[in-house]
């Protein structure tokens, strides 16, 4: 007992010297029999690699889809170009919003292997029907020009409208489901006690970032080119196919995995807090917090869960609200079991502390997701109306344009974790190299550049096509999506590494979905900025700066300067709440100070103690 204590103070020492909540009291993991997990034989990047497989093959399914749906919804279903906007970013926004239905499934009950292989059959049979759809012509709306006859064209109702959407949202349903799972599967992959472990998880984060750009890119240019010389039906299928061999890498993986065990319901805790603390809203907190129901460690919350299973979490001073949720009443202190919805301990508090506190940071993330809507509606169609030819022979597909930033990225990405990274580790002491907090707000500062190129370029392209006639070239728009690209390296992988290191046990997943849930707010957000600003543009006189079918006729330059204002006004909203986080977040205080100290620091420590635990020394506790 002597011995673990003195572990856990280690740990919290540790802790508040690298801002990150890297050390906490091991989790128990299982082989595939549930068996305990051997560290020789379980987890690693070995068995992360195939989980990274998986995520490649996933995203090159859902990429191809997604990034071209909107020349498939406006060329074969004949839906108007505003409205089949509002329809690609309403499908990507519903795969992201899922994805809190998959990280709630995973944490509670199913846990992440068997989560991600029955969605994953979810999003197949979703890609099927789409390319069985593509392929029969009964199931489509006559063939019609949308660019020379849009008013003459059928749109698709009925019947034909329904098998899309049943199609679409079964790929959806899946996609959305299985995305948390695999990030936070191939994070379980690592210890995150030992400091080895801790760069190993670093590293892993940045390797599924390049998976990710690799799935990306094959995505946008070999199974585009397909659905453009081929045939959507040959396209969509060969989604399927991507997405088959995504769950056979899955399967193949099964003999190395060290899996996390589903704790039950995750939510029933937080909702005790709240309801607790609301009954007794009338008390006042006691002075001296070790009169708090948990501190002395022997109470449970009722649900079969008791302080260690929540993780050892130091109270902190803010929202002291909820604290009254661990006092003891009278009545408490009479009865022999307590009521887990009148009396909770402080580290079931502290977690809920934790999930208000991160809210803020996921928000600044929102505007930066509408950017990318634009990146795969808007900026594609903008693409279609430029001079799209490389060759005499051959013509870029618009929607290959945002393959651009993912050829560099697949190898700025190992640049930036083989050099970058272990020289800005000498400068930060952070295992990271760049704390995430730094890093999020890195990306959403470059963000905006890319709105800004956006609106200048396309203020280029219709000034050139309204006056001349004639169509500048597609790389034009390149720099929009490479600023992009280069901004989403940043935030996107730091968003994702800073919620899932939050001292939340048994709720990876469920943090992980919560980052899917910017991109789905995100995209929400470009469908209510489309509507409201074609309402407020538009007069008796004129339609909206979006509504018309034709591009030389909208102004979409000035969408984009809107954007670029609101990109710009959320970087300085992130830098308040960054600062409010770091300030009063309880691990991340002096993270600032003794940087170049601090790995070697919890390396040291970590193996003296390791040391003395072998030598069977309890003065270490």
């Amino acid at each position: 007992m002597e011995m673990e204590r003195g572990e856990r103070e280690l740990c919290y020492n540790n802790n508040n010297k690298l801002g990150d909540n890297i050390c906490e009291e091991e989790e128990k993991t299982f082989d595939w029999r549930g068996r305990p997990s051997n560290p020789s034989k379980h987890g690693g990047m070995r068995a992360a690699s195939f989980v990274l497989g998986v995520q490649a093959f996933e995203i090159m399914g859902i990429a191809a889809v997604g990034n071209n749906l909107i020349t498939y919804v406006i060329n074969e279903m004949h839906f108007p170009l505003s409205k089949s906007a509002n329809i690609v970013t309403n499908f990507i926004g519903t795969v992201f919003l899922l994805a809190l239905l998959g990280g709630y499934l995973s944490d509670s009950y199913l846990g992440c292997f068997w989560t991600m292989l029955i969605f994953g059959f979810v999003e197949l049979s979703g890609f099927i029907l789409l390319s069985v759809q593509a392929h029969i012509p009964q199931l489509k709306p006559p063939k019609c020009n949308m660019l020379t006859s849009g008013d003459q064209c059928e749109e698709a109702k009925g019947f034909k409208s329904l098998i899309f959407f049943v199609a679409l949202y079964l790929v959806a349903l899946g996609s959305g489901c299985v995305k948390p799972n695999m990030i936070a599967h191939g994070a379980d992959q690592f210890n995150r006690n030992e400091p080895k472990q801790v760069k190993k998880l670093s590293t892993y984060f940045n390797a599924a970032y390049f998976a990710f750009s690799l799935g990306e890119l094959v995505a946008l240019t070999i199974l585009v080119w397909i659905q453009t010389h081929s045939g959507m039906d040959i396209g969509f299928g060969v989604s399927a196919a991507a997405m088959a061999l995504g769950l056979i890498c899955l399967v193949c993986g099964t003999l190395l995995y060290r899996n996390k065990p589903p704790r039950g319901s995750i939510l029933t805790p937080i909702a005790q807090v709240f309801v607790a603390a609301f009954l007794k809203r009338k008390l006042v907190c006691p002075s001296n917090e070790q009169m708090l129901n948990g501190n002395q460690n022997k109470m449970g919350n009722g649900n079969g869960t008791t302080s260690n299973d929540l993780g050892h979490l130091p109270n902190t001073q803010r929202f002291r609200f909820l604290d009254k949720a661990c006092i003891k009443t009278q009545e408490s202190n009479i009865t022999t079991k307590e009521n887990p919805w009148k009396l909770c301990t402080i580290s079931q508090v502290q977690q809920v502390k934790t999930l208000i506190s991160i809210v803020p940071i996921f928000a600044c993330t929102i505007i930066f997701n509408t950017v990318l809507a634009q990146l795969q509606t808007f900026s594609v169609q903008q693409g279609s109306s430029m001079n799209t030819k490389l060759t005499n022979n051959f013509n870029i597909p618009p929607a290959s344009l945002q393959a651009i930033p993912y050829i560099i990225l697949i190898f700025v990405v190992p640049i930036y974790d083989t050099f970058l990274v272990p020289i800005a580790r000498r400068f930060t002491g952070h295992p990271s190299g760049i704390a995430p907090l730094h890093r999020i707000g890195l990306g959403l500062f470059t963000v905006t550049f890319s709105m800004v190129f956006a609106a200048l370029m396309e203020r280029k392209r219709r000034d050139i096509e309204v006056s001349s006639g004639e169509k500048i070239s597609i790389f034009w728009i390149t720099p929009q999506f490479l600023i992009f690209g280069v901004s989403e390296m940043f935030t996107a992988v730091g968003l994702i590494e800073f919620f899932y290191k939050q001292d939340l046990k048994g709720m990876q997943s469920f943090l992980t979905a919560i980052t899917y849930c910017s991109y789905s707010f995100g995209f929400y957000l470009s469908s209510v900025l489309v509507s409201l600003v074609n309402k407020i543009s538009s007069s008796s006189s004129s339609k909206g700066w979006l509504s018309y079918n034709d591009l030389n006729k909208d102004r979409l330059d000035l969408f984009y300067w809107v954007l670029a204002v609101l990109s710009f006004i959320n970087f300085g909203n992130y830098l308040f709440w960054a600062k409010w986080y770091g300030k009063n977040a309880s691990n991340y205080g002096d993270q600032e100070r003794h940087a170049d100290r601090r790995m070697e620091e919890l390396q040291y420590n970590s193996s003296n103690f390791s040391s003395a635990k072998i030598a069977g020394d309890d003065s270490v506790a």
